[in-house]
């Protein structure tokens, strides 16, 4: 009988600096890489801080606070050293010549890792692939034997981190130029599918990681997506064919989730994941209100979408998790400072209701109402209007039939060309 050894978890040290005034920022932040270290399957054994005017640009921390940092990682058997913004290549450097026995990761690698514990699509796949490779390209020197170990852990999953150190520069360039051939690839094939669901109303969820934006959508889609209370759990965008009523069919797609200080080459590398926010005829931006920091959430998740076209009356903005609220003080608050946010629980489907109609007001704001006179014979005709719109009622008027039939705006113009009605 073979017995399998469980590894133990890695044991991390958590470091930051804290800015003038950004105290309470900086709290929070680590709090946030504590969770990100528990989800890639560390345990966090300490924690360590300074207070800068700004960060050292050789060290991170000052050389004083290093020396500090070395002794306490030997004292508590640290195996890796997480710092909470991403370090620059000579930095992670220099902190790892003072430091040779620990892994040192900046949050950019640590995200990076839990992305590759989570893609499971050729596409979010080869996007993590892609991001990994961009980040490695500036690190790629033979000074870095730590990527080289084999003992597994955060950092090591596979991929860039731990192959990559012996391809020269020009190889991973070319691998970071096949990857984005994959990915454009990739992108057309997504824009055919959205293409073809362009025809009913499409409702993308937006949001902070572990909002709550998955089990939203499996309340209203009744779809089995995988919810867990982990960070990053949904890497794949998720499309489900919604009959909101009889008269009301969207389409509801569950996006990746967000993060302050998320890694540049994750947000370029996902842009065709994001394109599906950027197309939606309807955002839902899902927030934990229940996260003491839900209103740095919402500045992060406006700073993402930015770069996007996306008119802010697109948005419905979304409190879930009131029920972890103290009292209804709070949601009197919420509601008193975020007019037109509709307040839910997800988990236990209060005030799903509400986000059903708000949807259903904003399709009827985008469609009409139509009064349509069609030969018998255009069975064409008949069937796209049943195939694209809701048919409200038909009945025989002399020798043609009337059809009161809703449409979209755009599938009215299109039918309207297409048969010049």
């Amino acid at each position: 009988m073979i017995y399998k050894v469980k590894q133990e978890p890695e044991r991390a040290i958590l470091c930051a600096v804290s800015l003038p005034g950004k105290t309470e920022e900086t709290e929070h932040s680590v709090e946030e890489l504590e969770q990100l270290a528990e989800t890639a399957g560390s345990v966090v054994v300490d924690t360590m801080i300074q207070s800068r005017e700004k960060f050292h640009p050789v060290h991170y921390f000052g050389t004083g606070k290093l020396r500090t940092l070395h002794a306490l990682a030997v004292e508590k058997q640290a195996d890796v050293l997480l710092f909470d913004d991403e370090l620059s290549p000579s930095q992670q450097k220099n902190i790892q010549k003072e430091i040779p026995e620990m892994k040192i990761l900046d949050r950019s690698a640590l995200i990076l890792d839990i992305f590759t514990i989570h893609a499971k699509t050729r596409e979010a796949k080869t996007q993590v692939k892609l991001a990994e490779a961009e980040y490695l390209l500036p690190r790629l020197t033979r000074q870095w034997t730590h990527l080289e170990r084999q003992a597994g852990g955060i950092g090591t999953r596979r991929g860039p981190g731990e192959t990559q150190i012996e391809l020269d520069r020009r190889q991973l360039r070319k691998r970071i130029k096949n990857l984005k051939g994959e990915l454009e690839k990739i992108a057309v094939q997504l824009e055919t599918k959205r293409k073809s669901r362009s025809k009913r109303f499409n409702v993308a969820l937006v949001g902070y990681t572990n909002a709550g934006k998955s089990t939203l959508m499996n309340y209203l889609s009744g779809s089995g997506v995988e919810v867990e209370d982990q960070l990053f759990k949904t890497l794949d965008t998720t499309v489900r064919r919604v009959q909101l009523d009889k008269t009301h069919t969207i389409y509801l797609s569950d996006t990746v989730g967000f993060i302050r200080k998320l890694p540049h080459q994750l947000v370029a590398s996902f842009r065709s994941t994001l394109k599906e926010a950027e197309t939606a005829d309807l955002l839902l931006k899902v927030i934990d209100v229940s996260d003491a920091n839900f209103r740095e959430h919402i500045r992060t998740i406006d700073a993402v979408l930015k770069d996007f076209d996306i008119p802010e009356k697109r948005f419905i903005t979304i409190f879930n998790k009131t029920d972890l609220l103290s009292s209804d003080e709070n949601i009197r608050y919420i509601k008193q400072h975020f007019p037109g946010a509709i307040c839910i629980s997800a988990t236990r489907g209060i005030g799903i209701d509400r986000v059903v109609r708000a949807i259903r007001e904003r399709i009827e704001e985008s469609s009409y109402v139509h009064d349509l006179y069609v030969d018998p014979e255009d069975g064409k005709l008949v069937a796209d209007l049943h195939r694209f719109g809701e048919v409200l009622d038909s009945r025989f008027v002399e020798d043609r039939i009337l059809f009161r039939v809703f449409l979209d705006k755009p599938v009215y113009h299109e039918l309207k060309k297409k048969y010049r009605i």
